[in-house]
Protein backbone atom coordinates (compact mmCIF):
# COMPACT_ATOMS: atom_id res chain seq x y z
CA UNK A 1 0.00 0.00 0.00
CA UNK A 2 0.99 3.53 -1.01
CA UNK A 3 2.24 6.22 2.05
CA UNK A 4 0.02 8.94 2.72
CA UNK A 5 2.93 10.74 0.67
CA UNK A 6 1.52 9.99 -2.22
CA UNK A 7 -2.44 11.19 -1.14
CA UNK A 8 -4.03 13.36 -3.98
CA UNK A 9 -7.84 13.25 -2.99
CA UNK A 10 -9.00 15.66 -5.46
CA UNK A 11 -6.80 14.06 -8.12
CA UNK A 12 -7.96 10.75 -7.36
CA UNK A 13 -11.78 12.01 -7.06
CA UNK A 14 -10.98 13.42 -10.38
CA UNK A 15 -9.53 10.32 -12.14
CA UNK A 16 -12.32 8.08 -10.40
CA UNK A 17 -15.03 10.14 -12.13
CA UNK A 18 -13.16 9.98 -15.56
CA UNK A 19 -12.65 6.39 -15.18
CA UNK A 20 -16.45 5.55 -14.41
CA UNK A 21 -17.46 8.43 -17.80
CA UNK A 22 -15.19 6.06 -19.96
CA UNK A 23 -17.06 2.38 -18.46
CA UNK A 24 -20.23 4.16 -18.67
CA UNK A 25 -19.42 5.08 -22.37
CA UNK A 26 -18.38 1.34 -22.80
CA UNK A 27 -21.55 0.37 -21.65
CA UNK A 28 -23.61 2.18 -23.77
CA UNK A 29 -21.23 0.83 -26.79
CA UNK A 30 -22.47 -2.69 -25.72
CA UNK A 31 -25.77 -1.96 -25.93
CA UNK A 32 -25.59 -0.41 -29.03
CA UNK A 33 -23.13 -3.56 -30.57
CA UNK A 34 -25.77 -6.16 -29.16
CA UNK A 35 -28.65 -4.20 -30.53
CA UNK A 36 -27.00 -4.19 -34.27
CA UNK A 37 -26.45 -8.01 -34.31
CA UNK A 38 -22.91 -8.05 -32.77
CA UNK A 39 -22.18 -11.24 -31.10
CA UNK A 40 -21.67 -11.17 -26.88
CA UNK A 41 -18.28 -13.46 -27.20
CA UNK A 42 -17.05 -11.38 -30.12
CA UNK A 43 -17.91 -8.03 -27.96
CA UNK A 44 -16.02 -9.66 -24.71
CA UNK A 45 -13.14 -10.80 -26.87
CA UNK A 46 -12.37 -7.63 -28.73
CA UNK A 47 -13.08 -5.89 -24.85
CA UNK A 48 -9.91 -7.50 -23.68
CA UNK A 49 -8.08 -7.92 -26.97
CA UNK A 50 -7.46 -3.93 -26.98
CA UNK A 51 -6.73 -3.86 -23.45
CA UNK A 52 -3.46 -6.12 -23.81
CA UNK A 53 -1.64 -3.65 -25.65
CA UNK A 54 -2.54 -0.39 -23.77
CA UNK A 55 -1.62 -1.85 -20.73
CA UNK A 56 1.54 -2.71 -22.30
CA UNK A 57 1.89 0.64 -23.67
CA UNK A 58 0.92 2.27 -20.60
CA UNK A 59 3.56 0.24 -18.74
CA UNK A 60 6.26 0.84 -21.03
CA UNK A 61 5.26 4.85 -20.68
CA UNK A 62 5.22 4.72 -16.74
CA UNK A 63 8.15 2.36 -16.50
CA UNK A 64 6.17 -0.29 -14.56
CA UNK A 65 7.07 -3.58 -17.02
CA UNK A 66 7.70 -5.51 -14.27
CA UNK A 67 4.95 -4.70 -12.21
CA UNK A 68 3.02 -7.19 -14.78
CA UNK A 69 5.21 -10.28 -13.99
CA UNK A 70 3.43 -12.28 -11.61
CA UNK A 71 4.73 -15.80 -9.39
CA UNK A 72 0.75 -16.76 -9.21
CA UNK A 73 -0.26 -17.53 -12.51
CA UNK A 74 -3.09 -20.00 -11.29
CA UNK A 75 -4.79 -17.24 -9.15
CA UNK A 76 -5.03 -15.51 -11.84
CA UNK A 77 -6.28 -18.41 -13.82
CA UNK A 78 -9.19 -18.49 -11.03
CA UNK A 79 -10.16 -14.65 -11.09
CA UNK A 80 -9.81 -14.86 -14.73
CA UNK A 81 -12.43 -17.61 -14.65
CA UNK A 82 -14.48 -15.60 -12.47
CA UNK A 83 -14.23 -12.55 -14.19
CA UNK A 84 -15.26 -13.96 -17.84
CA UNK A 85 -18.25 -15.15 -16.29
CA UNK A 86 -18.73 -12.17 -14.91
CA UNK A 87 -18.01 -10.37 -17.92
CA UNK A 88 -20.70 -12.37 -19.84
CA UNK A 89 -23.64 -11.49 -17.18
CA UNK A 90 -23.18 -8.47 -17.39
CA UNK A 91 -22.83 -7.40 -21.18
CA UNK A 92 -25.95 -9.41 -21.33
CA UNK A 93 -27.54 -7.44 -18.61
CA UNK A 94 -26.76 -4.24 -20.75
CA UNK A 95 -28.15 -5.65 -24.02
CA UNK A 96 -31.53 -6.80 -22.58
CA UNK A 97 -32.05 -3.58 -20.06
CA UNK A 98 -32.23 -0.29 -20.12
CA UNK A 99 -29.03 1.17 -19.55
CA UNK A 100 -29.89 2.61 -15.87
CA UNK A 101 -31.36 -0.51 -14.90
CA UNK A 102 -28.79 -2.16 -15.84
CA UNK A 103 -26.13 -0.37 -14.12
CA UNK A 104 -28.00 -0.20 -10.87
CA UNK A 105 -28.30 -3.75 -10.77
CA UNK A 106 -24.50 -3.61 -11.01
CA UNK A 107 -24.73 -1.31 -7.84
CA UNK A 108 -25.64 -4.10 -5.74
CA UNK A 109 -22.63 -5.53 -6.08
CA UNK A 110 -21.50 -4.26 -2.57
CA UNK A 111 -24.83 -6.05 -0.90
CA UNK A 112 -23.79 -9.53 -2.27
CA UNK A 113 -20.43 -9.11 -0.76
CA UNK A 114 -21.47 -8.85 2.86
CA UNK A 115 -23.79 -12.02 2.24
CA UNK A 116 -20.85 -13.67 0.65
CA UNK A 117 -18.46 -12.50 2.72
CA UNK A 118 -20.04 -14.21 5.60
CA UNK A 119 -20.93 -17.66 3.99
CA UNK A 120 -17.38 -17.70 2.77
CA UNK A 121 -15.34 -16.27 4.81
CA UNK A 122 -17.50 -16.44 8.06
CA UNK A 123 -16.94 -12.73 8.53
CA UNK A 124 -18.66 -11.19 11.53
CA UNK A 125 -21.49 -8.50 9.81
CA UNK A 126 -22.76 -6.35 12.69
CA UNK A 127 -26.43 -3.79 12.64
CA UNK A 128 -25.15 -1.26 10.24
CA UNK A 129 -24.41 -3.50 7.12
CA UNK A 130 -26.81 -6.04 7.75
CA UNK A 131 -29.42 -2.64 7.94
CA UNK A 132 -27.85 -1.77 4.33
CA UNK A 133 -27.74 -5.28 2.70
CA UNK A 134 -31.97 -4.87 4.16
CA UNK A 135 -32.46 -1.12 2.52
CA UNK A 136 -30.14 -2.54 -0.56
CA UNK A 137 -32.20 -5.75 -1.48
CA UNK A 138 -35.36 -3.36 -0.96
CA UNK A 139 -34.20 -1.00 -3.61
CA UNK A 140 -33.42 -4.23 -6.35
CA UNK A 141 -36.84 -5.37 -5.63
CA UNK A 142 -38.66 -1.61 -6.13
CA UNK A 143 -36.43 -1.66 -9.65
CA UNK A 144 -37.26 -4.89 -10.46
CA UNK A 145 -40.57 -5.25 -9.38
CA UNK A 146 -40.98 -9.11 -9.55
CA UNK A 147 -43.56 -10.17 -11.41
CA UNK A 148 -45.35 -7.17 -12.34
CA UNK A 149 -42.70 -4.92 -13.88
CA UNK A 150 -42.00 -4.04 -17.39
CA UNK A 151 -38.68 -5.44 -17.35
CA UNK A 152 -37.88 -9.12 -19.06
CA UNK A 153 -37.18 -11.56 -16.13
CA UNK A 154 -34.29 -13.18 -17.47
CA UNK A 155 -32.47 -9.56 -17.57
CA UNK A 156 -32.86 -8.88 -14.16
CA UNK A 157 -31.88 -12.23 -13.63
CA UNK A 158 -28.67 -12.10 -15.96
CA UNK A 159 -27.84 -8.43 -13.89
CA UNK A 160 -28.34 -10.01 -10.36
CA UNK A 161 -25.89 -13.03 -11.17
CA UNK A 162 -23.78 -10.17 -12.73
CA UNK A 163 -23.17 -8.26 -9.45
CA UNK A 164 -23.11 -11.45 -7.60
CA UNK A 165 -20.75 -12.76 -9.63
CA UNK A 166 -18.69 -8.98 -9.49
CA UNK A 167 -19.06 -9.57 -5.20
CA UNK A 168 -17.62 -12.81 -5.77
CA UNK A 169 -14.53 -11.63 -7.84
CA UNK A 170 -13.97 -8.31 -5.51
CA UNK A 171 -13.36 -11.55 -2.26
CA UNK A 172 -11.42 -13.48 -4.43
CA UNK A 173 -9.27 -9.97 -4.99
CA UNK A 174 -8.98 -9.19 -1.82
CA UNK A 175 -6.23 -12.48 -1.61
CA UNK A 176 -4.42 -11.69 -4.59
CA UNK A 177 -4.20 -8.19 -3.85
CA UNK A 178 -1.32 -9.39 -0.77
CA UNK A 179 0.81 -9.88 -4.01
CA UNK A 180 -0.27 -8.65 -7.11
CA UNK A 181 -0.51 -4.82 -8.37
CA UNK A 182 -3.80 -3.95 -9.38
CA UNK A 183 -2.55 -3.38 -13.03
CA UNK A 184 -0.76 -6.89 -13.17
CA UNK A 185 -4.55 -8.22 -12.18
CA UNK A 186 -6.35 -5.97 -14.81
CA UNK A 187 -3.34 -7.38 -17.55
CA UNK A 188 -3.92 -10.93 -16.55
CA UNK A 189 -7.37 -11.14 -16.88
CA UNK A 190 -7.06 -9.66 -20.23
CA UNK A 191 -4.27 -12.16 -21.43
CA UNK A 192 -6.48 -15.24 -19.73
CA UNK A 193 -9.93 -14.23 -21.57
CA UNK A 194 -8.27 -13.84 -24.98
CA UNK A 195 -6.46 -17.11 -24.90
CA UNK A 196 -9.64 -18.78 -24.17
CA UNK A 197 -11.93 -16.67 -26.48
CA UNK A 198 -9.05 -17.71 -29.47
CA UNK A 199 -10.37 -20.85 -29.74
CA UNK A 200 -13.91 -19.73 -29.74
CA UNK A 201 -13.93 -16.62 -31.62
CA UNK A 202 -13.71 -17.98 -35.54
CA UNK A 203 -17.25 -19.76 -34.92
CA UNK A 204 -18.69 -16.40 -33.96
CA UNK A 205 -17.44 -14.42 -35.43
CA UNK A 206 -18.84 -12.54 -38.23
CA UNK A 207 -18.36 -10.06 -41.29
CA UNK A 208 -19.11 -6.50 -39.66
CA UNK A 209 -19.22 -3.02 -41.92
CA UNK A 210 -16.78 0.02 -40.66
CA UNK A 211 -19.55 1.22 -37.77
CA UNK A 212 -19.61 -2.02 -36.27
CA UNK A 213 -15.73 -2.42 -36.07
CA UNK A 214 -16.03 1.12 -34.27
CA UNK A 215 -18.53 0.12 -31.72
CA UNK A 216 -16.01 -2.81 -30.85
CA UNK A 217 -12.71 -0.85 -30.96
CA UNK A 218 -14.66 1.84 -28.71
CA UNK A 219 -15.57 -1.28 -26.12
CA UNK A 220 -12.12 -1.88 -25.49
CA UNK A 221 -10.64 1.29 -25.87
CA UNK A 222 -13.22 3.10 -23.54
CA UNK A 223 -13.02 -0.01 -21.05
CA UNK A 224 -9.51 -0.24 -20.90
CA UNK A 225 -8.91 3.43 -20.15
CA UNK A 226 -11.37 3.07 -17.87
CA UNK A 227 -9.55 0.93 -16.13
CA UNK A 228 -6.50 2.70 -16.21
CA UNK A 229 -8.30 5.83 -14.61
CA UNK A 230 -9.62 4.02 -12.14
CA UNK A 231 -6.81 1.78 -11.30
CA UNK A 232 -4.80 5.10 -11.36
CA UNK A 233 -7.00 6.58 -8.77
CA UNK A 234 -6.13 4.61 -6.17
CA UNK A 235 -2.54 5.67 -6.73
CA UNK A 236 -3.36 8.75 -5.31
CA UNK A 237 -6.51 8.00 -2.94
CA UNK A 238 -8.46 5.51 -0.87
CA UNK A 239 -11.35 3.25 -2.25
CA UNK A 240 -12.99 4.14 0.48
CA UNK A 241 -12.93 7.70 -0.16
CA UNK A 242 -12.91 7.47 -4.19
CA UNK A 243 -15.72 4.78 -4.64
CA UNK A 244 -18.64 7.89 -3.94
CA UNK A 245 -17.91 8.78 -7.48
CA UNK A 246 -18.53 5.28 -9.02
CA UNK A 247 -22.18 6.31 -8.42
CA UNK A 248 -21.69 8.63 -11.10
CA UNK A 249 -22.26 6.08 -13.27
CA UNK A 250 -26.12 6.28 -12.80
CA UNK A 251 -26.07 9.95 -13.94
CA UNK A 252 -24.19 8.64 -17.02
CA UNK A 253 -26.18 5.56 -17.47
CA UNK A 254 -29.42 7.76 -17.29
CA UNK A 255 -28.25 10.72 -19.88
CA UNK A 256 -26.66 8.26 -22.41
CA UNK A 257 -30.01 5.99 -22.03
CA UNK A 258 -32.08 9.41 -23.13
CA UNK A 259 -29.43 10.71 -25.79
CA UNK A 260 -28.94 7.44 -27.75
CA UNK A 261 -32.10 5.05 -27.11
CA UNK A 262 -35.04 7.72 -25.92
CA UNK A 263 -34.95 5.98 -22.58
CA UNK A 264 -35.98 7.42 -19.39
CA UNK A 265 -35.76 5.04 -15.92
CA UNK A 266 -39.49 4.37 -14.65
CA UNK A 267 -40.79 6.07 -11.09
CA UNK A 268 -39.78 3.02 -9.56
CA UNK A 269 -35.99 3.54 -10.17
CA UNK A 270 -35.80 6.83 -9.36
CA UNK A 271 -37.30 5.62 -5.86
CA UNK A 272 -35.36 2.31 -6.40
CA UNK A 273 -31.89 3.61 -7.24
CA UNK A 274 -30.82 5.79 -4.15
CA UNK A 275 -31.72 2.99 -2.05
CA UNK A 276 -29.13 0.84 -3.53
CA UNK A 277 -26.35 3.70 -4.06
CA UNK A 278 -27.22 4.74 -0.16
CA UNK A 279 -26.59 0.74 1.04
CA UNK A 280 -23.19 0.53 -0.95
CA UNK A 281 -21.80 4.13 0.57
CA UNK A 282 -22.85 2.91 4.04
CA UNK A 283 -20.91 -0.30 3.08
CA UNK A 284 -17.96 1.21 2.09
CA UNK A 285 -18.46 3.73 5.00
CA UNK A 286 -17.66 0.88 7.31
CA UNK A 287 -15.31 -1.04 5.59
CA UNK A 288 -13.27 2.23 6.09
CA UNK A 289 -14.04 2.11 9.34
CA UNK A 290 -12.90 -1.87 9.35
CA UNK A 291 -9.97 -0.49 7.54
CA UNK A 292 -8.86 2.15 9.98
CA UNK A 293 -9.35 -0.89 12.80
CA UNK A 294 -7.26 -3.25 10.71
CA UNK A 295 -5.00 -1.13 8.95
CA UNK A 296 -2.86 -4.25 7.35
CA UNK A 297 -6.64 -4.96 5.45
CA UNK A 298 -5.67 -4.55 1.92
CA UNK A 299 -8.25 -2.48 -0.08
CA UNK A 300 -9.52 -4.89 -3.29
CA UNK A 301 -8.53 -3.74 -7.13
CA UNK A 302 -10.98 -2.81 -9.57
CA UNK A 303 -13.14 -5.67 -10.63
CA UNK A 304 -14.15 -6.31 -14.08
Amino acid sequence: MLDDSHDRPVLALVLRLAGIAAMSLMAAQIKLAGADGIHLIEMIFWRQAATIPLIAAWALATGSVAQLATARPGAHVVRSLYGMAGMTLNFAALMLLPLAEAVTLSFSAPIFAVVLSVLLLREKVHAWRWGSVAVGFAGVVIITQPGGGELPLFGIALGVAGAIMIALISIHIRGLTRTENSLTIVFWFSVVTVACGLPIIPFVAQAHDTTQWLLLAGIGVSGTIGQILITLALRYGKVSSVIVMDYSGLIWATLLGWLLFATLPPVTTWIGAPLVVAAGLVIAWRERVRAHRNPVDPHPAPGT
